[in-house]
């Protein structure tokens, strides 16, 4: 099976936004290139802040949910703990 990912992108408004892929540097990509999410489009660039892997879209789906639902002071101790001092998320 086919790992999948969900993710959080910082927008150029420094707004966040969640999604969920079967292949992180592609979808980030398109992101990027305006053809992604609505939401991202007019909010362009975006940068990948945060990232989980899964072994099914189901968990990732499930998962992708969860932080939906967190207030962005949550997603930010989210962010804050999975990333290194100088801010970045490694692939």
């Amino acid at each position: 099976m086919e790992k999948c990912y969900i993710y959080i992108l910082r927008c150029a408004d420094d707004t966040f936004y969640c999604g969920w892929t079967n292949n992180l540097q592609r979808r980030i990509r398109i992101h990027n290139e305006g053809k992604g999410a609505k939401y991202t489009r007019s909010r362009l660039p975006v940068k990948i802040i945060y990232y989980e892997e899964f072994e099914s879209y189901i968990e990732a789906q499930k998962r992708e949910y969860q932080i939906k639902q967190l207030t962005r002071k949550q997603k930010e101790e989210l962010i804050k703990n999975a990333t290194d001092k100088n801010g970045d998320v490694a692939f």
